[in-house]
């Protein structure tokens, strides 16, 4: 699976100083699971070390000059910025990861400075380069790298890429509309976490109430899963998820079991206990009752568990 990456992030010495940005997280622990495709604008176009480039503003007008010499640089940032975006479709990437704060590859908190270099410095920029990404490609899972130790963006983050990388998967097989039903199920939960309104968008897609070509039902669901997964789940969301779960076996279990599952929902729906404790028994007894729709349930199993994404309590917030 691969996804594209600020190349100082890596440890690459790219960077205006001849330094590099290593990132010990997405190193040690993404890289089990990813490959990285590297991408640094600046280093296609200026020596290492060089001068430092920012973002200036005069009358509304952004370009990107050396810090110094005062240099623009604007034409030549924007066309190899617009380059390596053109790219990144060739490379099939699920997803990538930015560096913050770059002139280039900052996601949003970007520096812009007066051009005349009075009055004060603005944190509302975007990367140039992280504009024409998220400009071509919408939809494709991002985020910066200092925004990966916040759990609930990880979380999110993480388990979108992974939906991502399903759905054209699953598209590729040239599915039939009973093989969309298929998928749609499995993803059921984990969209209703996300969205109720996505959950009842989709749901209204794969019904086809008006007859639709197959092609134009793939084309509108692909587009709208898209969205789905691009939005962030919330603890209420989730909190009624497992109320649903629950149901399927609610009937088959003890009083004292059902107890201790009740009991360890609203331990999470107060933040007292992480996800994974939850999850972890609603699948101990889909297994026990071998209840085949909710084996089949990517809510309970989005990912490689090994990530452990949701064994913090900030994971969904």
């Amino acid at each position: 699976m691969k996804i594209g990456i600020s190349s100082c992030l890596l440890g690459t010495q790219c960077r205006y100083d001849g330094g590099h940005s290593k990132d010990g997280f997405i190193i040690n622990e993404l890289g089990k699971y990813f490959d990285f495709i590297p991408y640094c604008p600046e280093k296609m176009i200026f020596a290492t070390p060089r001068e430092a480039i920012r973002q200036t503003r005069k009358d509304g007008i952004i370009k990107v000059k050396t810090s110094t010499t005062n240099l623009d640089v604007t034409q030549k940032v924007n066309d190899i910025s617009k380059k390596l975006a053109d790219e990144i479709q060739e490379s099939e990437l699920c997803g990538f990861i930015f560096k913050s704060k770059s002139p280039t590859c900052g996601m949003e908190r970007v520096k812009i400075y007066p051009e005349n270099k009075s009055g004060q410095s603005e944190n509302t920029g975007v990367g140039i380069f992280a504009k024409e990404v998220k400009d071509k490609y919408p939809l494709l899972p991002s985020e910066e790298e200092g925004r990966l130790h916040d759990a609930w963006l990880r979380e999110n983050f993480l388990m979108q890429i992974f939906a991502y990388k399903h759905i054209f998967e699953f598209l590729n097989t040239k599915p039939s509309l009973n093989d969309l039903i298929t998928f749609h199920t499995s993803y059921k939960y984990l969209i209703y976490a996300k969205s109720h309104e996505a959950y009842k968008e989709l749901g209204n897609i794969v019904a086809n109430h008006e007859k639709k070509d197959t092609n134009i039902i793939l084309e509108e669901y692909k587009h709208s899963f898209l969205n789905a997964i691009y939005q962030k789940g919330t603890i209420s969301n989730t909190y009624n998820v497992v109320l649903h779960i629950y149901g399927y076996f609610k009937k088959l279990i003890t009083k004292e079991e059902k107890d201790e599952l009740l009991e360890s929902f609203e331990d999470y729906k107060n933040e007292i206990i992480p996800l994974i404790a939850v999850i972890k028994l609603l699948n101990l007894y889909t297994k026990r009752f071998d209840i085949t729709y909710l084996k089949t349930q990517k809510f309970l199993n989005p990912y490689p568990k090994e990530l452990a994404l949701r064994s913090s309590i900030l994971a969904y917030k």
